[in-house]
């Protein structure tokens, strides 16, 4: 992922203050494809979390063309759910959806950098329209 999209220099700031600030052992680090997956759910809509609807059912039953946006690996979707949600709700966040985060194996310290990157990159966009 390239910090230098709109809206990513946030994130990468944000990313390097908790880096920072965090003591050695609980320094929580994103991999470049978990970095990816919070960029490529800036585009996903609120209704990517649901399951498929009536038309996507009937277009996987007729043409066999399965459209879905959630991801094949658990951790990963469990990422592009909470990132999506903090593009589009800020901090605003399910408990429901928090919990499952940290089930599939992520830390409340990773929790905060994602939201507060995303919140970093949300308020620099909003800056840049003013």
């Amino acid at each position: 992922m390239a910090f230098a999209e709109p809206g990513m220099a946030g994130f990468a700031r944000a990313a390097a203050v908790q880096r920072l600030a965090a003591p050695v052992e609980d320094k929580p680090m994103l991999t470049e494809l978990e970095r990816s997956v919070i960029g490529l759910a800036r585009g996903d809509g609120l209704s990517s979390l649901r399951g498929p609807g009536p038309l996507s059912r009937l277009i996987e039953w007729v043409f066999g063309i399965k459209a879905s946006t959630q991801l094949a690996d658990p951790k990963l979707e469990a990422l592009r759910r909470i990132a999506v949600l903090s593009w589009r709700r800020g901090y605003s966040v399910p408990s429901a959806e928090v919990r499952s985060f940290l089930a599939a194996g992520y830390s409340p310290a990773h929790y905060e950098l994602v939201v507060d990157g995303i919140a970093i990159a949300r308020e620099a966009g909003m800056q840049r329209r003013a």
